[in-house]
């Protein structure tokens, strides 16, 4: 099993803190495409992501998917219907094969009532996941495609970010497909929009991943 310290939920227990909620953990697999939950399902399980990522989508008005969120490695999702109880609001679907913890609900809030600083911590990642999801789905309403773009591969670079020779390296693979899904756009749109942003000399790609090559200008793009 992984390292729990390296989860950030978890970095601030002790080792023998960590050995005694170790038992409640289970660790699960999903190939690429798999549910884990769908919008409605009853909240049963909380889900930390150790390989692979994960998308959190929800259906718009006209069937259309809209992805509200990709989960990287070590971060958590499903926790606030987990800990109010109510069912999930949106889907989680593996983007990649996947590995992933699960804790039970009755034992997530057994934890969380056992080391109260859990809490602490999962509550400040909440509030900045949904501040996140709100100017997100504001963006959608409002701003042009190009500033969309630009916000989401700051906002990516800011999670899963790695510097390199010559840029900032998103380490996650993304169709366009995937660009589109998050910033409600078509495929097409997202295509033309990636491609002058490479001409303008904003990001380079490789293997399906983005380095962005000038961060200054990326940011202008959101203005």
């Amino acid at each position: 099993m992984i390292d729990l310290k390296s989860i950030s939920v978890f970095s601030t227990l002790n080792p023998l803190e960590l050995k005694e909620i170790t038992p409640y953990i289970q660790s699960v697999s999903f190939k690429k495409k798999d549910v884990i939950f769908s919008e409605g399902d009853p909240s049963e399980w909380f889900y930390i992501v150790t390989e692979g990522k994960i998308k959190i989508t929800k259906l718009s008005q006209e069937g259309k998917e809209l992805i509200i969120e990709i989960i990287p490695p070590l971060d958590f999702f499903g926790g606030l219907a987990v800990i109010r109880g109510f069912p999930y609001p949106a889907n989680a679907i593996a983007m990649d094969n996947t590995q992933l913890l699960r804790i039970s609900r009755s034992n997530i809030l057994r934890i969380l009532d056992r080391f109260p600083s859990l809490m602490y911590c999962m509550a400040m990642q909440l509030g900045d996941r949904m501040k996140e999801s709100h100017e997100a789905l504001k963006n959608i309403a409002l701003e042009r495609v190009e500033s969309r773009i630009a916000s989401l591969l700051l906002k990516l670079s800011d999670k899963t970010g790695k510097k390199t020779g010559d840029g900032l390296l998103i380490d996650m693979k993304l169709t366009k497909q995937d660009i589109a899904e998050m910033v409600g756009t078509t495929v097409e749109t997202s295509i033309r929009t990636m491609s002058k942003l490479r001409k303008l000399g904003i990001i380079a790609e490789k293997d399906g991943r983005i380095n962005i090559t000038n961060l200054d200008k990326l940011k202008a793009l959101c203005y």
